[in-house]
């Protein structure tokens, strides 16, 4: 990628009228299990797209769709107007590496290496896929280090962080890759309650910086001060999007009202 500096998305001079990623018709099985019923939706660049809904509504394999960690079943998936990635047909090699070097993933539980210390798992990706000379990687990843507050753990191990800390280092790792695309995997569900505010507020400054971003989520008022669209799913399908203000205010159909009843709802 021609991108060079760590603490600015990819394109912040760029297009933010154009669509990034383009997902049509997406479906997928697990067995009998229906969980995505033809899924539709876009990122422009510089957007932020939240998607919520009830546990098991397909939220994830969505995400996890579109960086190649599940293959949809059919559907057509398309990066910045390039050639249409079918699922009804196999994917190249080729064509599935391109998807995963446009994104980049955090998931719920870090998923950082134990046994390397913070600049070790943040430089992985850069030097070992990417072939990044290692003294630049190192200067990047400190640059973001010192981004996050975490510059002086650099050769802390992951044991020795709060989940709070470990998880900024997964997005700092995923921010080391410069990828066009940021999908973030409910960052903040594996942390205690004290935590989530830290990482949340990573996030909300990479948002308001232009990182393009697609957020599984069940921080509600984190979707509605970052988000600039708003997914509903359930039961495998889109039932509503719309702008924040839209869905958490006037929300259209009567599953999104029930839900945001229910989390919403202050305890009697």
């Amino acid at each position: 990628m021609s991108h060079t500096d760590p603490l600015q998305p990819p394109h912040a001079n760029g297009d933010e009228t154009t669509e990034l990623l383009s997902a049509r018709g997406i479906r997928k099985s697990f067995g009998d299990n229906v969980v995505l019923q033809g899924i539709d939706f876009g990122v422009r660049r510089g957007e932020v797209v939240t998607l919520i809904g009830p546990s098991g509504s397909g939220k994830t394999t969505v995400l996890r769709s579109l960086n190649g960690l599940e293959t949809p079943d059919a559907g057509t998936l398309e990066f910045d107007g390039g050639p249409a990635i079918d699922f009804a047909r196999p994917v190249p090699p080729k064509q599935r590496l391109a998807m995963r070097d446009r994104s980049a993933m955090v998931f719920q539980q870090h998923n950082l290496f134990p046994h390397r210390t913070v600049l070790e798992n943040v430089i992985e990706g850069p030097v070992r896929v990417q072939r990044v000379p290692k003294a630049r990687a190192v200067a990047e990843a400190e640059a973001l280090l010192e981004r996050v507050g975490l510059a002086e753990k650099r050769d802390a191990y992951p044991h020795e962080l709060s989940g709070g800390q470990q998880q900024r280092v997964g997005i700092v790792r995923a921010l080391a890759l410069k990828p066009d695309l940021l999908l973030f995997d409910e960052p903040t569900s594996a942390l205690d309650p004290e935590l989530v505010g830290e990482v949340l507020h990573v996030i909300k400054e990479l948002a308001d910086e232009g990182w393009t971003m697609v957020v599984v989520t069940h921080e509600l008022s984190f979707a509605r001060q970052a988000a600039d669209e708003v997914l509903f799913m359930d039961g495998g399908v889109i039932v509503e999007r719309g702008a924040p203000a839209d869905i958490f205010t006037n929300p259209r159909e009567e599953r999104t009202r029930r839900f945001l009843d229910r989390i919403l709802r202050p305890l009697d």
